[in-house]
This record gives structure tokens, C-alpha cells and sequence, in this order.
């Protein structure tokens, strides 16, 4: 690194010194209206406006160092890849393997699913009890129905290669549907979860449709007004949906028949245990983890099958998927249905977990996350997705308890006002260094011979 920075020269040196001071005004221009000064009750009925100039030198220094350490790596990667050119691109040098930044370790993997298994356990035992470990039980819930959401979008989006921004579409579908059969049909939990899947898939068949002839642009624009004609749906069929008062008092899920109250049919008493209301929060949690691992256990099988290479040829070239025979129709409706069915199996257990929902808690910004964790996590890759929902998910909430950077900025910061520009700027960097997601590993599903991985800039450019 030192011998490529002193055989720089001094014109590229300027241009990039140039480059990162441009970087450090467009933040100080950013951050003048929204940062530099702070509004705070004064002794009367008047706002008294305190200034953070301190702060803006600081965001803005960071942001110059960043951009100058960046540029410094991407010179150096270019000159590496100029020396060795790839035949197959002019422009970007594709590595047939993937190295070891691309790959998924084992040890990791077990790792990641030992903590998913035990995180009750080990936050109850971190904590001090279970009612102490509230708090982690609930965003490992949280966490863990985003991943189930990327794994139902990833069908749609890694594997057939449709873009889907109504994705929360299916989402509402499958929540309010448990909600309408269980309040007004007084169907169990365990009835209500599979017919609120079969609805959601029914709707994605209906979208599927009118799109078949759409790729691109085009058919995340037609997806995009499908979310929010369901949402205006919801909003103005007040008769049924109850409008923006949403739907309440919405029946809890059972252990099997069995509630989860302090009375003599509870839980607690029928398994001889003293009562905490902590236990049907631990139930959720284990049913939603169960749920997520079903669907990625049908992905991962579903991908062996014809219709999963299907979905995968129609991806890399539709032309080409359908001189092959391939009935490019029914491809594109069943990765709509099965992807709009885990949707609304998901939908349905937040109806269940929140007792409560509204019109407000499917909006696009639901859809921008959850494709947001795909694209992050690595097109196509179960794993990655998984990844991308702990760091997009649960990264806003631990940056809510960063203290110390009191000691750096000052009494007066507040990392939880910050903690969504922090984590986009992460974001940043991330689709800087690592464009084709955290896990760009593909394992084909078809080989001959050695089963080998190749690297995710194949799958991305329409190399197999």
C-alpha cells in the first residue's frame, strides 16, 4: 500500500484530495440544516437554538477521511486489474471462484444457527431471568420474520429475477387475513396460518398475470402500484378491514389448544410449571424461527427441482429459458405464488404477535427494506439474506445504545437520533466494497463431475 501511494503522481494525488474535500462540502451543506443547530425549550413558551458546529466539523472530517482512504483502495484495485485483464469482460475482471471474502464458513454458519436456537437461553441467562430478557427476545423475533420475508422476496427477486417492490402487498394480505377468519369465523391460530398463506399466494398469482409480459423497470412499477392499491384498499373498505382504526383484539396463538393464561387449562398448569408471561413470548418466538426455517428449507429444495432451475434460467435469459422449451408463464406465476404465500404466513404471525394491525404497518417502506435485504445480502443467497436482516434489522437498534459516542461528541449527542444516518451511511459502505451483496457464493444446483462454487459475478451478469 505504501509503494502504490509513493508511486502515485502528484496530479492524481490533487484529484483525489480534490474529490474528497467536494465530499466534505456536500456534507457540510447537508448537515447546516439539519445538524448544525439544535432546538431546545427555552425559559418561556420560545425555542432556544443551541449550535453543534463541532459535530458538523466532525461529520465532515469523516466523511473526507472515508472518501480518500476509498479512493486510495479503488486506485490500487485498478491498477491490479489492469495488469491482469480477464478476456471474457472489457471492463470488470470476473474471478471464475470466489474468494474467501465471497464464501460462506461453515463454522460461521453453525455458529449463526446455534445462537438462533439458544438466544432465549443465553439472553435469560445474560440478563438475569427471562422478564430481563424481554427486550432481545423481542428483536430476535423481529429479526427473525424479516428473514423469513427476504427468504419469501428472494424467490422472487435472487431466483427468478423479477423485481418486486409490492411485496408488503402479500404481506397485509396474509395479516389480515388471519385477522377476518379468526374475529369474524372464530377459526384457531393453527387453521388461520395456512389459509392466510393460501390467500397471499392467490393474490400473487393474481399480480402475476397482468405482469407476465413486463421485465425491469416496468414490472417493479406495475408491483409497486399493486402494494399500494392494497394499502388504499385497506384504508377505504372500512366495512371489512375497519378502515385506518385497523382491526384489534385479535385472537393470541396456542401451544396446540392449550393458552398460554395463569388459569387451571394454561400452560403453565398443564405442563407443572410456575406461570410467566414470558412463555408465550418464547413460544413466538421458536414458532416464527420454525416458520423461517420451513421456508428456507422448501427454497433450498425447491432450487433442485425443475422448477427451481427453471426460475434460474428465466433469471440469467428469458429469451433463451423459453427457446429451451421452458413455459416461461408458469414459472414466473408459481415464484409470485410461492413467494406471496411465505409473505402472508409471515403476515399472519405478526397479526398473531401484535394483536393489532393497521393499514400504517404496510407501507413501501416495508417493501424497501425487505428488497433491501436481499440485494445486501446477496442475490439468490439464503444465507446472506439472513445476515442483512440481523445488520439492516437489529443494526438501528443497537445504535440506539451507543453512549460512548457521548465522550467523543459531547453531553449533548444522542445516538438514537442518529442511529438511522449512521446505519445508512454503513449501507454506503457497504454497496461501495461489496456491490454484489455480503455472500456472493453460488452453489449450482445441476453439476457434472465436482461440485464446485463459482463466484456471484457470473450469476449477476448473465454468466450461468
Amino acid at each position: 500500500m505504501a509503494r502504490s501511494q509513493a508511486a502515485l503522481p502528484d496530479s492524481a494525488m490533487a484529484g483525489i484530495l480534490r474529490d474528497a474535500a467536494l465530499y466534505a462540502l456536500v456534507t457540510f451543506g447537508l448537515c447546516v440544516p439539519i445538524i448544525a443547530y439544535r432546538t431546545d425549550p427555552g425559559p418561556g413558551t420560545e425555542l432556544v437554538l443551541v449550535p453543534r458546529w463541532g459535530l458538523v466539523a466532525a461529520l465532515c472530517a469523516a466523511i473526507f477521511v472515508a472518501r480518500l482512504v476509498q479512493r486510495l483502495v479503488l486506485l490500487r484495485r485498478d491498477a491490479r486489474r489492469a495488469l491482469t485483464p480477464s478476456p471474457s469482460q472489457a471492463t470488470e475482471a470476473v474471478h471464475g471462484e470466489p474468494d474467501a471474502g465471497q464464501k460462506t464458513s461453515k463454522v460461521g454458519l453453525y455458529l449463526f444457527i446455534g445462537i438462533a436456537l439458544t438466544l432465549p437461553m443465553i439472553a435469560a441467562a445474560a440478563t438475569g431471568g427471562l422478564s430481563s430478557a424481554r427486550y432481545w427476545i423481542d428483536l430476535g423475533i423481529l429479526i427473525l420474520t424479516y428473514v423469513m420475508l427476504g427468504w419469501g422476496l428472494n424467490i422472487v427477486v435472487g431466483l427468478a429475477g423479477l423485481l418486486d417492490l409490492g411485496y408488503v402487498a402479500f404481506y397485509a394480505v396474509g395479516a389480515y387475513s388471519y385477522a377476518l377468519l379468526s374475529t369474524t369465523f372464530g377459526l384457531s391460530f393453527w387453521v388461520c396460518l395456512p389459509l392466510a398463506g393460501l390467500f397471499a399466494g392467490l393474490w400473487g398469482m393474481i399480480l402475476g398475470f397482468p405482469v407476465l409480459r413486463l421485465r425491469g423497470d416496468y414490472l417493479a412499477i406495475v408491483t409497486l402500484a399493486f402494494g399500494e392499491i392494497i394499502r388504499l384498499v385497506l384504508i377505504n373498505w372500512t366495512d371489512v378491514t375497519g378502515g385506518g382504526a385497523g382491526i384489534s383484539s385479535i385472537p393470541r396463538a396456542t401451544f396446540f389448544g392449550i393458552p398460554f393464561t395463569a388459569g387451571d387449562d394454561g400452560f403453565a398448569a398443564t405442563f407443572g410449571i410456575p406461570y410467566d408471561s414470558m412463555h408465550r413470548l418464547v413460544f413466538l418466538y421458536y414458532l416464527i424461527l420454525g416458520l423461517a426455517l420451513i421456508t428456507n428449507f422448501v427454497t433450498l429444495r425447491l432450487r433442485r427441482l425443475p422448477i427451481g432451475r427453471a426460475w434460474e434460467a428465466l433469471r440469467e435469459d428469458e429469451i433463451a429459458c423459453r427457446s429451451l422449451g421452458i413455459d416461461t408463464t408458469a414459472t414466473k406465476l408459481t415464484a409470485f405464488a410461492l413467494g406471496a404465500a411465505f409473505g402472508g404466513v409471515a403476515g399472519s404471525f405478526f397479526a398473531v404477535r401484535q394483536g393489532f394491525i393497521s393499514p400504517e404497518s404496510f407501507n413501501f417502506l416495508e417493501s424497501a427494506i425487505i428488497l433491501a435485504i436481499v440485494v445486501l445480502g446477496g442475490m439468490g443467497s439464503q444465507v446472506g439474506v439472513a445476515i442483512a436482516a440481523v445488520a439492516m434489522v437489529g443494526g438501528p437498534e443497537m445504535l440506539r445504545n451507543l453512549g460512548f459516542l457521548k465522550a467523543v461528541f459531547g453531553e449533548g449527542f444522542d445516538p438514537s437520533e442518529y442511529r438511522l444516518l449512521l446505519f445508512g451511511l454503513a449501507m454506503v459502505a457497504m454497496m461501495v466494497w461489496r456491490p454484489r451483496g455480503l455472500i456472493s457464493e453460488r452453489m449450482p444446483s445441476v453439476s457434472l463431475g465436482e461440485r464446485r462454487a463459482v463466484s456471484g459475478a457470473h450469476v449477476s451478469e448473465g454468466h450461468g
